[in-house]
């Protein structure tokens, strides 16, 4: 694949934000009909068993379909990121892959299919508490 040719947009590859979704709906699909095969042995006699893990959506995983597309771009980032503002009309689309792949996300790791510790890291969910103290000395406070 010559990728050199397809690294700098001088026009859109995607035409239309409708030919995006397409194309996420797409892998959408290709991710849920191709789950990961995971090898175990059951039984007394140790039998070789697969189990079928279901995968998850990653903006990576949809940037990476859309590479292997011939005359597709290699990377989203100037769609997502309205450069030069000449994506305005891709930008709720956009929005829209992302909140789907955080949805599938938190939803799996909510529902254990996905690993949860995982999840809430990528998402920015993880509990955080922060421990201060306080110490008065003369009406003066110290953190």
């Amino acid at each position: 694949m010559n990728l050199k040719n397809r690294t700098m947009a001088k026009h859109k590859y995607i035409k239309t934000p409708e030919a995006m979704w397409k194309l996420f709906e797409n892998k959408t699909k290709q991710t849920q009909d191709n789950p990961f095969k995971r090898m175990d042995f059951k039984g007394k006699f140790s039998t070789k068993v697969y189990y079928e893990l279901e995968r998850c959506l990653t903006l990576e995983g949809f940037e990476n379909y859309v590479a292997d597309k011939p005359d597709h771009p290699v990377s989203l980032d100037h769609y997502f990121a309205n450069a030069d503002k000449k994506y305005e009309k891709y930008l709720s689309v956009c929005s829209r892959i992302r909140k789907s792949i955080r949805q599938d996300q938190i939803e799996g790791g909510m529902s254990g299919v996905y690993n949860p510790s995982i999840t809430q890291r990528l998402n920015g969910l993880v509990d955080k508490q922060e421990i201060v103290k306080h110490k008065v000395i003369k009406g003066i406070v110290i953190e």
